[in-house]
């Protein structure tokens, strides 16, 4: 695993509302994508086509999570809360607990105890339409997507794409082809944007475009947890 550059990555996140940083090796990635058919490591699984979400699949981990998605979510979200509360600071939003331990005990606190980080599996034509990773009152604002496939050898196509909605003006499209092991952090549900009045909240939604070939795996690590 990488250290991620915080302050390269909140600079980034910043100007483009959307960051990329190294972060697992080419053997943490082949032995996470290899979990996705375990089904015990799982708690559920959904086939995005049934409910119009996409075409491909994914699965959330039950608990206790697999050690390095763990790892993942209490190592990074010191760095990652830090900068939410930034953020927070200029919308005037609330706060969140410096510890991951603090960020689950509220989660529990408001029936928010399944675990979210998930597995994605893409297959030629998959896709995953727009959308935010909402799961309950209490929703953390930055989340990160890792890539666990190799672009152009694994698969072709699949670009993570997002799309940030300015107020009074078109929405804006980023898109990004992670390479093996880079992760994608970027905001849940919006972000905020210095503009010429100031700090304003800007809506932020993600999604991946077609798969043309070969099999994407993705492994996100979201903070809060789910009703």
């Amino acid at each position: 695993m990488h250290t991620p550059d915080w302050t390269a990555l909140e600079a980034r996140l910043d100007a483009d509302g959307v960051a990329l940083t190294p972060l697992l090796t080419p053997d943490e990635c082949a032995g996470t994508a290899a979990l996705f058919d375990d089904d015990e490591c799982f708690r559920s699984t959904v086939v995005m086509a049934r409910h119009s979400f996409g075409e491909g699949s994914y699965r959330y981990f039950a608990d206790p999570l697999p050690p390095l998605v763990a790892h993942l979510r209490e190592a990074l979200y010191p760095a990652v809360a830090a900068i939410a509360n930034r953020w927070a600071e200029r919308l005037g939003e609330r706060a969140f607990p410096g510890t991951h331990a603090e960020l689950r005990a509220e989660c529990a606190a408001l029936g928010q105890s399944r675990p979210t980080p998930l597995l994605l599996r893409y297959g030629p034509g998959g896709y995953n339409c727009l959308h935010q990773d909402v799961y309950g009152d209490l929703t953390f604002p930055l989340q990160l997507a890792v890539m666990l496939s190799r672009p152009d050898e694994d698969f072709t196509g699949g670009e993570s794409v997002f799309v940030e909605q300015r107020p009074r003006q078109q929405s804006r499209p980023v898109v990004l082809r992670p390479r093996l092991g880079e992760a994608v952090l970027f905001p849940v549900r919006h972000r905020p944007r210095l503009g010429a009045r100031g700090w304003s909240r800007v809506q932020m939604r993600h999604g991946v475009s077609a798969v043309h070939g070969g099999s994407r795996h993705v492994l996100g690590v979201i903070f809060h947890d789910a009703r």
